[in-house]
C-alpha cells in the first residue's frame, strides 16, 4: 500500500504540473489572439462634431452618421500569399474589424480599396475564393453598411485595367465610380481614382462622364431655390450638403515630407518624390476633382501611411494607413463622426504587432524557466542565494 501510494504521488504532481502549463498556455493565446483587441479598441472613443457654426450646439446622436474608415486590407492570394501568412493576417483583421464593429456600432464602414493583393491578376476560381474570405473576415450587421471602392490591386494599375476585372468588382461590392451615397443627409462619392489617367481610355471616359454628371446635380442642390438656373431646373435634388470624396489614389502631392505622426512614412521614405498616376493622381485629375465637387474633406489609401494635406487652403485630405499588419507594426481605422455640416474625425489604433511578440516572448520564457525549475534543471535565486550565505558562515 505504502509503495502504491509513493508511485501515485509523483504521477498526481506531474499532472498537476501539466494542467498548470495548460492553463498558462491558453491563457496567454487567449488574450494575445482574442482579448488584446477588445483591450485596445475599448478605449477608442467617437469624436464630439458641433452643429452649425450658428448654433454651436452639440448634435444628437441621431442626427450624427458615425463612420469607420479603413483601406488596403491586402487580402493575400494563392500565387504570393504563403499559407502560414494568409491564417495570421486575416485572423488579425477579422478579430479588430469584428471587435470595432461590436464595441463601436458605426452605421457605415468604408474600405478605401486594395481589398485584394492579388485582383489584378487572379482567376476566376481564386477571385471568388478571395471574395468568400472577405465576406467572412468584414461580415457586418444589418445595422452597418458597408461601402468598398476599388483600388488598383483589385482591378490593376491603368495599363492592367480590364472591362471583365472591373465589371466582376463592381458585381460583387456595388460599386460604380461617380456613385453617391447620402446618409443622414451627409454626401458621399465614390471615385475610382485608376480611372482618372486622362488618356481618354474607354474606361476612363466612362467613369468621367459619370463624375461630371454627379457634379452637376450636387451643384444645383447646393444652390438657393431662387438662384436656381434654367440648367438645374429639371435636375433631381440632392442633399445640400458639400460632399466627401472616397478615393484609393491621393490627390497630387510632392511626397510625404510634411507629414507627420507615429503612422506617418518613415524618415528614408518621407522625402521620395511621388510618382503621378502610380503613387498619386495626377495635378490635372487632381484639379479636376477639386473643381467639379468642392469637396470639404478627401479620404484615400493607397500609400500604407498615415498623412494629413490641405489642398487649396482650404480642403484637407486625409491618407488612412493600410489595416494589414503585413504592411505595418501599428495599423489603425479612421473614426468619423460627421453632420451635413461638420464633421470630426479621430484615430483608432489596433494593437502593435511588436508588442503582441514581446507578450509572447516574456510568457515563453516565463514557461521554459518554470518547467526547467519543475524539473530541478535550473536551481531557484534563492536557493543559491542560501548556498553563498551558508558558505560564508562556514569559512
Amino acid at each position: 500500500m505504502l509503495s502504491s501510494s509513493g508511485k501515485s504521488l509523483p504521477f498526481k504532481k506531474r499532472l498537476s504540473f501539466l494542467l498548470k502549463l495548460v492553463c498558462f498556455v491558453s491563457s496567454v493565446l487567449i488574450f494575445c489572439e482574442f482579448l488584446v483587441y477588445y483591450v485596445v479598441i475599448f478605449q477608442c472613443r467617437w469624436p464630439e462634431v458641433k452643429g452649425g457654426a450658428r448654433t454651436g450646439e452639440k448634435e444628437t446622436s441621431a442626427s450624427v452618421l458615425k463612420a469607420i474608415i479603413l483601406a488596403d486590407t491586402h487580402l493575400l492570394g494563392e500565387i504570393k500569399g504563403h499559407w502560414l501568412d494568409k491564417l495570421r493576417r486575416e485572423w488579425q483583421m477579422e478579430r479588430s474589424f469584428q471587435t470595432a464593429l461590436r464595441l463601436l456600432q458605426p452605421d457605415i464602414v468604408f474600405i478605401l480599396g486594395d481589398v485584394f493583393d492579388e485582383g489584378k491578376w487572379s482567376s476566376p476560381q481564386a477571385w471568388a475564393d478571395d471574395v468568400r474570405r472577405f465576406r467572412k473576415m468584414f461580415m457586418c450587421p444589418t445595422s452597418t453598411e458597408l461601402v468598398v471602392v476599388v483600388g488598383n490591386h483589385d482591378v490593376g494599375f491603368h495599363y492592367e485595367m480590364t472591362p471583365y476585372k472591373v465589371n466582376r468588382f463592381e458585381k460583387v461590392f456595388n460599386f460604380t465610380s461617380g456613385k453617391l451615397i447620402s446618409r443622414k443627409g451627409v454626401n458621399f462619392v465614390l471615385v475610382n481614382s485608376v480611372a482618372m489617367e486622362g488618356d481618354g481610355c474607354a474606361l476612363c471616359r466612362a467613369s468621367e462622364a459619370k463624375l461630371l454628371a454627379l457634379s452637376h446635380r450636387l451643384n444645383c442642390s447646393q444652390q438657393k431655390p431662387n438662384h436656381c438656373s434654367k440648367r438645374c431646373s429639371d435636375v433631381e435634388k440632392l442633399p445640400a450638403s458639400e460632399p466627401i470624396l472616397l478615393q484609393h489614389y491621393p490627390l497630387y502631392r510632392k511626397s510625404d515630407a510634411e507629414c507627420s505622426g507615429e503612422d506617418s512614412a518613415p524618415p528614408e521614405e518621407k522625402n521620395i518624390p511621388f510618382k503621378e498616376k502610380y503613387d498619386v493622381l495626377s495635378q490635372e485629375a487632381s484639379q479636376k476633382l477639386i473643381w467639379w465637387f468642392h469637396p470639404r474633406l478627401v479620404l484615400s489609401g493607397h500609400t500604407h501611411s498615415a498623412c494629413e494635406v490641405l489642398h487649396a487652403g482650404k480642403i484637407p485630405e486625409v491618407s488612412v494607413p493600410s489595416f494589414s499588419w503585413r504592411n505595418r507594426n501599428n495599423p489603425s481605422f479612421i473614426m468619423g463622426s460627421v453632420t451635413p455640416t461638420d464633421f470630426s474625425l479621430r484615430k483608432c489604433f489596433l494593437p502593435y504587432e511588436s508588442r503582441v511578440l514581446s507578450v509572447y516572448c516574456a510568457a515563453g520564457a516565463l514557461l521554459l524557466g518554470l518547467t526547467l525549475a519543475h524539473f530541478q534543471l535550473l536551481t531557484p535565486p534563492f536557493y543559491f542565494a542560501q548556498r553563498l550565505i551558508s558558505k560564508r558562515k562556514a569559512v
